[in-house]
């Protein structure tokens, strides 16, 4: 694990009701890791602007990849398409990221912004095309 004092965090991982139900996702792991760290907590949801609570989405046609390409979309549970702040709010993430010189962002797995697997979500995507090393949680 790398050593560096600042890194990124989805927001529901560290007890933050960011979660599409308005719930949190506190994880004792990656609690543990932050403890002598400096963490900025980050939502890209709603970064995007999108509410808490929102309802549920899905990637459709790929991963957050294919969205960036414009081959996928981000669809919720009532057939809305949340693509397009998605696309924002992994964009302001990075731009926190640059800002801040942080090259680390611990992210929620399973998640269409911040997940690795099954599918890469939008923000975690878009990091890993600008040199940031995601570690899922």
């Amino acid at each position: 694990m790398e050593h560096s004092s600042k890194c990124l965090v989805s927001a529901c991982l560290v007890g933050l009701c960011t979660r599409y139900d308005g719930r949190s996702k506190p994880d004792p792991a990656c609690l543990r890791f932050l403890a002598n760290r400096h963490w900025i907590p980050v939502c890209p949801e709603q970064l995007g602007g999108l509410t808490t609570p929102r309802p549920a989405a899905s990637l459709t046609g790929g991963d957050g990849h294919g969205v960036l390409a414009g081959t996928a979309r981000v669809v919720d549970r009532d057939g809305s398409d949340v693509t397009d702040a998605f696309i924002r709010g992994a964009r302001m993430v990075l731009a926190i990221a640059q800002a801040q010189d942080i090259t680390l962002c611990l992210l929620k797995s399973g998640s269409p912004s911040c997940g690795l697997a099954p599918l890469a979500g939008v923000t975690a995507a878009l990091l890993q095309r600008h040199g940031i090393r995601i570690v899922p949680y």
